[in-house]
């Protein structure tokens, strides 16, 4: 019995130690999606400060495609060493489980989930000249000029696909999707005139919004934002959608439980650092609070994603594949 806890012991002592020495070089991030888009924007806030904590480089690497789900499966089966990191979400660890008939990647087994970091709501936003100023009018506008509106997204399986798919549901219409390889082309076009509307992450939609480049009809979420607290939700206005949207930090699975919790724990002193929770404050992203940014947490939250939207994802017909 001493042999067998001495040796407990020592593996305990080494897991530590590697921890206390991790990182020794570079950790690459993996975002999922195309560079410029609200994703792409919170990583890189979040990796400066990571490396600051860290004393470390954190490489955010851009890996988009399949809405979200190329980038996540390269961590899916990268080495489990702790030098290769995603930041996971709502559309490709809660969704693309059900909106892809042959997801690449397990998103409750495939990876070791670490902390859940912050949550924020879409919005409905419209081009500048579309002839509708509140929800009501946006529903009867598209009823009658279906068959010649498009909505954008950052890709099939985006996260801002699956909310305008649910969206076209519930108000009984069939509009076209048009995909984007990321939201700033997305962007582009709507401000151009060519893209009718899209359910867009606050943190991008809100500098539009300020800048009267784009209408803001909805916010998509259970409540308002205070950035735009005079923005009704869609259940105000009588239409039950909530498309709020969270993300996560998640290492391949298999890496060290020290490290796993290490990065946790740097993770939480990052987001209570005062110049991120003010920046992400300033998008209209809510850091989440301390009792939900534990491993065990996220672990939990996963799987009760993927059963939460599973029943609205087969309802609407939606596929993505």
């Amino acid at each position: 019995m001493r042999t067998l806890a001495l040796a407990f012991a020592i593996l305990a002592s080494a897991s530590f130690a590697q921890a206390q020495d991790w990182p020794l070089r570079p950790v690459t991030f993996v975002v999922p999606y195309a560079a410029g888009g609200p994703s792409d924007s919170q990583a890189r806030m979040l990796a400066a400060r990571l490396g600051e904590l860290l004393h470390q480089q954190i490489i955010v690497e851009n890996v988009g495609g399949a809405g979200g789900m190329t980038g996540a499966n390269r961590v899916a089966k990268a080495a489990p060493d702790g030098y290769t990191l995603l930041l996971g979400g709502l559309a490709v660890l809660g969704q693309i489980p059900t909106l892809y008939k042959k997801p690449l990647y397990d998103a409750v087994a495939d990876f070791e989930h670490v902390a859940l970091i912050a949550e924020s709501a879409r919005i409905l936003i419209t081009r500048k000249d579309l002839p509708a100023n509140t929800l009501a009018e946006f529903i009867a506008y598209a009823k009658l000029n279906q068959d010649h509106m498009q909505y954008a997204s950052a890709g099939a399986g985006s996260g801002s696909h699956v909310c305008a798919i649910l969206l076209d549901s519930l108000i009984g219409t069939h509009m076209v999707h048009v995909p984007y390889r990321g939201t700033g082309p997305a962007m582009q076009d709507m401000l151009a005139g060519r893209i009718d509307f899209s359910c867009e992450q606050i943190s991008t939609a809100y500098p539009l919004i300020q800048a009267g480049t784009v209408k803001a009809l909805a916010t998509l979420a259970l409540d308002r934002v205070p950035v735009l607290a005079d923005l009704p939700t869609a259940q105000e206005q009588g239409l039950d959608l909530d498309c709020s949207v969270w993300i996560s930090l998640e290492f391949p699975k298999g890496t060290a439980g020290a490290i796993v919790r290490r990065l946790a724990e740097v993770a939480n002193d990052a987001v209570e650092t005062p110049a991120v929770r003010e920046r992400f404050a300033s998008l209209g992203v809510s850091v989440v609070p301390p009792q939900r940014r534990t491993p065990e947490y996220l672990a939990r939250l996963i799987p009760s994603e993927i059963k939460k939207w599973a029943g609205p994802i087969k309802a609407s017909g939606a596929h993505a594949d």
